[in-house]
């Protein structure tokens, strides 16, 4: 019995040492009553919570946060990326960590009267004209191209072409381009864009050549590029019928060069050995004669990217970043375009200098001067109907298609139908493209056929009538198609055929960009069932009303079919470049 009286249970050490630190908690009086009951309870007390405590004590700590906040959270997450990616810099800016912080400044000053107008006067004239404007130490606008101090052969020259007053994205964009601001200019097509960047171009070269005039070899001073071959010569055309004016009253002669894919290489050289002032491209034939260093952009310092949506968008982006390189100093930077989505804006404030965005309607909104007539057509039946369609207006008329099988099929229809048509697409040479389009616009032909490489900025003055063979797959090439006609404040029609070879997401856009035009809608695109009816509080808390990717209205980036596509063709690009083919991914 005293053996067993004397018997002591064995305690093990972590045990003994957990016991004798929590009577000595005890003792300084500093042991809680939960501790006693765990000990009891466990025979070991916790001297301190697990990491897995711990994590679980945080999660239920933090704010609640709902689906809602979530699906804004992720979207705000993947537009940070893609504009982390695309940022809009050469790589020796970036390897040299170079970072403009003030414009570049120009001797251009507007009147008195003008600079002392107040910032309540502005605003009133901008409400007026319904222009939206962001940024910092915003010019005036100003209401008449006088004030704006161009020459007398140039406001001649507009008054002749029936300028008389200017446009919105004028009254605002002309001011702050002269003033050396950079700047990024979204408006609706047909609005005068292409004034608002070509006429400052010509006054920095008029300046640069007064002050120091070019020498053989040396040039340009202003560079602009463009996403298409049409699209160049065009704004090549306007930048010739001022330059010539200005020659003839005694100005300095300011040489233009076409730098584009399909005419002969020589020609434009020649021009280049003389000293060029003003180049307008395309990126493949620029970046061409830029690695052949046939021109270089030492002295540029005026660069515009006209219709930038399309020139950043996956398949120039590469080619406009080689160009970068080649630039040596600070330059003013401007882009254009009738669709600038949020994902452009991001990365654009990278490359640009305090800019200035001056928007005239919302991005990627349609022309409030065009009639949309929807129509649901089958696909056997469109070709058949499309003559009837013809019938709405006079000509001229221009008739969009996805694909070139199309435009060739329906060309050679109308033509044994007796209809005066020409047609335009990739797969032709440059002769043929240049002379349908010369065609049509000096009306000698009543139609024109093409594919999207018509519809952007092209100028065709008067046209009455857009047909939509096909609804494109993005809203952003419906918009620009259907801004061919209702130019300059006239209004026109535009006729589009679908049915059920559309995606639904496709058909929610044009739903949505109907009803902001306030258009009549199909019963077709009225029974869909709309998910964007439910993402009100989505756009209230993220301030952003559809999709910030691609700018359409009807469903959000998380779903945007134009994110993804271009995701699927930048894995195949890579997939190609590993096995070694490729090409130009666009027209040059």
């Amino acid at each position: 019995m005293e053996e067993k009286d004397d018997y002591e249970e064995y305690v093990p050490v972590a045990k003994r040492r957990a016991m004798e630190a929590q009577k000595i908690l005890q003792r300084k009086g500093k042991a809680s009553t939960a501790a006693d009951d765990d000990l009891e309870k466990l025979g070991v007390a916790e001297t301190k919570p697990s990491l897995l405590v711990k994590a679980s004590q945080l999660k239920r700590e933090q704010p609640e946060i709902s689906v809602t906040e979530q699906i804004v959270q992720q979207e705000k997450e993947m537009i940070e990326n893609l504009s982390d990616r695309k940022t809009l810099m050469s790589v020796r800016e970036l390897a040299k960590g170079i970072t403009y912080t003030d414009p570049l400044l120009t001797g251009w000053k507007p009147p008195l009267h003008v600079r002392r107008m107040s910032k309540k006067e502005c605003d009133l004239i901008r409400k007026q004209w319904h222009i939206i404007v962001d940024g910092v130490d915003i010019p005036p606008p100003i209401k008449n191209f006088k004030d704006m101090r161009f020459p007398e052969p140039v406001l001649k020259k507009l008054k002749a072409k029936g300028i008389v007053q200017p446009t919105p994205i004028q009254v605002q964009g002309l001011p702050v381009i002269l003033s050396g601001r950079d700047m990024i200019g979204i408006a609706f097509t047909g609005s005068g864009k292409t004034l608002v960047f070509v006429l400052p171009m010509i006054m920095v070269a008029m300046q640069e050549e007064i002050m120091m005039p070019i020498v053989p070899g040396e040039g340009p001073f202003g560079l602009i590029i463009c996403p298409s071959r049409e699209l160049a010569r065009q704004t090549y055309e306007v930048v010739e019928q001022f330059l010539i004016p200005l020659k003839e009253a005694g100005y300095p002669e300011l040489r233009p060069l076409l730098c584009i894919g399909g005419v002969d290489m020589r020609s434009q050289l020649e021009i280049v050995k003389r000293g060029v002032h003003i180049v307008i491209a395309t990126p493949g034939r620029l970046k061409d004669m830029l690695a052949k260093k046939k021109v270089n952009l030492d002295n540029c310092r005026y660069l515009t990217l006209d219709e930038a949506d399309r020139l950043v968008d996956l398949g120039f982006e590469d080619d406009i970043r080689e160009v970068f390189d080649h630039f040596k100093a600070q330059r003013q930077t401007l882009l254009f375009s009738a669709t600038m989505p949020t994902k452009i804006q991001n990365f654009a404030r990278s490359a640009l200098v305090k800019p200035i965005i001056v928007n005239v309607g919302r991005a990627g909104a349609a022309n409030l001067d065009v009639i949309q007539e929807v129509e649901y057509v089958k696909q056997e039946a469109k070709i058949v109907y499309l003559l009837e369609c013809l019938q709405k207006t006079p000509p001229p008329v221009l008739i969009f298609c996805e694909n070139k099988a199309d435009v060739d099929d329906i060309h050679e229809y109308l033509l044994l139908k007796g209809v005066e048509a020409v047609a335009i697409h990739g797969g032709k040479d440059q002769e043929e493209r240049e002379y349908a389009i010369a065609a049509f616009k000096a009306g000698k032909k009543d139609v024109l056929v093409a594919t999207d490489v018509a519809s952007k900025g092209l100028d065709f003055p008067d046209i009455q009538h857009v047909i939509n063979y096909d609804m494109p797959a993005e809203i952003e090439n419906y918009v620009h198609r259907i801004g061919r006609t209702g130019r300059c404040g006239k209004t026109g029609i535009a006729t589009t055929f679908i049915n059920k070879n559309q995606s639904e997401t496709t058909l929610l856009d044009l739903k949505h960009l109907l009803q902001e035009a306030k258009q009549r809608i199909p019963p077709v695109l009225a029974e869909l069932n709309d998910p964007m009816e439910d993402n009100e509080e989505i756009t209230d808390i993220s301030g952003v009303k559809g999709c910030a990717y691609c700018g359409g209205l009807g469903h959000r980036i998380r779903d945007c079919p134009k994110l993804e596509h271009q995701k699927s063709m930048a894995i195949a690009n890579n997939r190609k470049d590993y096995f070694g083919s490729g090409g130009y991914r666009g027209e040059i």
